[in-house]
Formats: C-alpha cells, structure tokens, sequence
C-alpha cells in the first residue's frame, strides 16, 4: 500500500472511468488498475464493482477513499510545512490581530505585504487580545498584532508602533469648537464611553481616566469601534480613538470632530508576537518593518 494507490483510487472516483482516470495520473490504464487490483488484494476485499463500462465502489471503498483523501491532503501539507520551512517567505502564515486595529491597519499593511513579501500568503484572524495570546500557544497562529505586552517564556517580542488617541465629539458639541491641543489633564471630570469587558482598547482608556481623573459613563458601553463611534455622533457621549481608525481611507464622519493631545499624548503601543521555536521565526522581523512602514506617515515608530 502507497501513497500513488490511493492517488489511483481518488482518481478513479472523481472521473468513474478507468481511462479517464489513468490519464489524470499520467499512467497508463493497465498500471492503475494493476495498482487497485494489489491495492484491494492487500485489503482483503473489492474496493471496485466492475461491470463492463460502467464501475462504481463498493461500500468498503467509498470508506476507503475517503480516508485516502485524507491521508493524501495530509502528505501535501507535510510537504508544504517542510517546503516553507526551507523557505519560509513562501506559503502561508496566519497573523492574528484584536479589533479595534484590524480593520484600520490591513487597509495600509496588505497592499505593502504583497509588493515586499510576494510569494508569502497571510491570512489574517480578527479575535480580542486574550483569545490571540491563547490561539499562539495552541499553535493556532503563527504571529499576533496586540496592543498589550506578551510578557512569558517561548514568545519573542518586535515592537511596531505607538498610536496616539484622539478625543472625540459630536460636531455640535461646544466643547470641540476650539482647534487647541488638549492636556490629558482636561480630561478630568469627563465621563467616557468605552468598550465592553475583554477589549485592550477599554483597559487602555481606563488607564488614561486614570491618569486625568476622568471617568466611565456607566449608562454604555459599546460592542465595538464602530458602535462606540456612532454613539459619539449621536450626542451620547465623547470618547477616545486610536488614530488610525479615524484616518483615511476611513470615511471621515461630518457628526464626528476630533482633536488632538498635545504631547506627551495618551496612546498605545502595538507589537508583534510569535513562538520562539516557530519556523517562520526569520521572516518576521521582515513582516514587522513592512508593517511598521506601512503606516509611518500616521504613528511613531517603535
């Protein structure tokens, strides 16, 4: 039994014609049903009902065949994991990142990913700090984007970027009229609105309250970037917001004015995060300056 037998089998089953099926596999038609002939010898049982023209698999081998498919998806994925390993900026890794930077930073990162790392794949997975930490150690990702220090063995550390927050209010709000920097002090006495449990950006803005005794409007709290943003415009509340999800190519909102901190501003800092021992390990350095640059027109590099 051999990984070509069930490459014959899978064959056979797709194309249901012994000549059709040999000619896939670039074999003659007497050498593939040879093989399937030893093939079900081996087994001990028919694998194939054959009458005349027409041929179709027992019940034993459509379980059979099923499992070679497997098998066979398996040795392909060996090959490429050990292909990728010799050259690891080809192929596929999966990079995940939290949501509130997501969909604001793949807008700038992907176009220069494709023109620096061409023959590399991402994929990327949109999750919250806790569960990409726990998807890294499972071996479920190959790199993270986290706004948080990864602080433990086995996990190198690149950092990427500091983003500066914004205040944020409505446009008939009195309050932003005035184009001046803010101090993190005005904040005191402002009660926000903030994110839901389990975002970084939450804990983040917690600290800034911290900081500037300001405080949470408890009345809120929003799901999401998005929600957060249209309560703003709304007259809910005021706000912060990282700065780039509120920079092109993001819609500017008319309902929605901003201004900025003056230094040092209130801000986060984002890095990326991969196993000490994985085989990628020397081609994200290489991911981390494409993204640094892709965005160093709008954050601090780090």
């Amino acid at each position: 039994m051999n990984l070509r037998d069930f490459e014959y089998l899978i064959a056979l089953d797709e194309f249901r014609h012994f000549g059709q099926a040999a000619q896939s596999c670039e074999v003659s038609q007497p050498t593939l049903s040879t093989q399937l002939k030893k093939l079900e010898d081996e087994l001990g049982t028919p694998l194939i009902e054959r009458s005349g023209r027409n041929m179709q698999l027992t019940r034993v081998g459509q379980e059979v065949v099923a499992r070679a498919r497997k098998v066979v998806e398996q040795v392909a994925e060996m090959r490429s994991i050990a292909r990728h390993a010799s050259d690891p900026r080809s192929g596929e890794i999966r990079v995940g990142c939290f949501p509130t930077l997501n969909p604001y930073l793949l807008p700038h990162a992907m176009p220069a990913l494709k023109k620096s790392l061409p023959s590399l794949s991402v994929l990327v997975v949109e999750e919250k700090t806790q569960t990409l930490e726990d998807m890294l150690d499972r071996g479920e990702l190959d790199a993270i984007i986290v706004g948080t220090p990864v602080v433990r063995s086995g996990i190198d550390v690149l950092p990427l970027f500091r983003e500066d927050f914004l205040f944020a209010g409505p446009a008939h709000d009195p309050e932003m009229s005035s184009d001046d920097k803010l101090l993190v002090s005005d904040l005191e006495g402002e009660e926000l609105l903030l994110l839901s449990e389990g975002h970084c950006l939450r804990d983040q803005a917690l600290q800034v309250c911290k900081t500037s005794k300001a405080s949470e409007q408890v009345n809120y709290r929003a799901t999401s970037l998005e929600t957060l943003r249209h309560m703003v415009v709304s007259g809910a509340g005021h706000t912060l917001m990282p700065k780039l999800a509120v920079t092109p190519p993001v819609t500017p909102n008319p309902g929605l004015v901003l201004k900025e901190f003056a230094d040092p501003a209130p801000h986060r800092d984002v890095m990326l995060a991969w196993r000490s021992g994985s085989v990628y390990r020397e081609v994200f350095p290489q991911l981390a300056e494409v993204l640094r640059n892709s965005v160093a027109d709008i954050v601090t590099l780090l």
